[in-house]
């Protein structure tokens, strides 16, 4: 069996290859060549344990996260994991890896395709909102999906961004690309052709201001409960569908199910990224079109991004 940890599966890391796989995955949605059941809890006393299996007809995959909110109070992450691969046909233990650095290279992933289909490919500027992890990875696939010279960066709290602004800028590793703070979201909205919004926020966290938002293309990562919210209710006047990854989206993001309760969007209006792409993706080139993505994320790009990783790793 093969364990890989985060310094690891770095070094094996292609941001376009994982995109690509992450198509292959919507490819497998689409055909419904999975297994995907209800992801069990366990929970005591604030320790939670989320069990995410998932079987294609390769490999089975579980992504096993603990989330302990208390940890913060220790400095230490308050979600981590591991992602577990079975072989399909004896059940072999296959591989472990760090789950909370196959997470982010995932959901980055999702984001980069999002980004390679609904944006322009001219488009030279990126903007994310939130500072954090999630946030971090987003604009490293914006980087690779598109032929991006600035990465604007806001985050709505205080604290100091010089590290991780350096941080980026390395991980880029293109210099040809700026890295810039911005000090309103505003000015990132302004600025930026395409904006990655990656936050836990309860309330919409881009402006509420419809000509900001046109011409603009949304990729939303954050609002992964029914409380959270992203996007604000000015975006409805703007894009007649919205992009996601499977139905259960609806229920799950409050960037969904808010403006569905009030009567802002149909359900009919959500498009599934799987059946966009099997069909002919329109190219975007109008400079006043706006396009949005809603991302929750599902196991099945876990195990297909693991997969590749585990091959990855057998070739070197």
């Amino acid at each position: 069996m093969i364990v890989l940890e985060k310094e690891q599966i770095d070094a094996l890391i292609d941001r376009n290859e994982l995109m690509d796989q992450i198509e292959e995955a919507y490819k497998i949605f689409k055909a419904g060549d999975y297994y995907m059941p209800p992801r069990p809890c366990v929970e005591d006393a604030n320790k939670t344990m989320m069990y995410m299996p998932c079987y294609t007809k390769d490999v089975i995959g579980t992504k096993i996260l603990s989330i302990f909110p208390d940890n913060a109070k220790l400095g230490l992450p308050s979600i981590d994991g591991i992602v577990y691969l079975n072989d399909y046909e004896t059940g072999k233990p296959l591989a472990v890896m760090d789950g909370q650095t196959v997470t982010a290279w995932r959901t980055g992933a999702v984001g980069g395709v999002g980004i390679r289909h609904l944006s322009r490919k001219d488009c030279h500027t990126v903007g994310i909102v939130g500072a954090g992890v999630q946030g971090f990875y987003q604009a490293l696939y914006a980087c690779a999906a598109r032929p991006i010279d600035t990465v604007y960066v806001y985050n709505h709290s205080d604290r100091d961004l010089s590290d991780y602004l350096a941080r980026l800028e390395k991980a880029i590793d293109n210099p040809g690309v700026k890295v810039v703070q911005c000090k309103s979201v505003e000015e990132l909205v302004k600025e930026s052709e395409i904006i990655c919004t990656a936050t836990p926020s309860k309330e919409p966290v881009l402006p509420n201001d419809r000509e900001l938002l046109r011409g603009k293309c949304i990729i939303a990562i954050g609002s992964y409960t029914p409380q959270m919210r992203e996007i604000p209710d000015a975006i409805w006047d703007l894009v007649d569908k919205v992009y996601i990854e499977l139905p259960y989206a609806c229920e799950e993001s409050g960037d969904l199910s808010q403006p569905i309760e009030a009567g802002r969007l149909k359900e009919e209006q959500t498009v599934l990224m799987s059946d966009y792409l099997a069909g002919d993706p329109e190219e975007i080139t109008d400079l006043k079109k706006t396009t949005y993505f809603k991302s929750v994320g599902m196991g099945l790009f876990d195990v297909c991004i693991a997969q590749k990783i585990l091959n990855k790793a057998k070739e070197n």
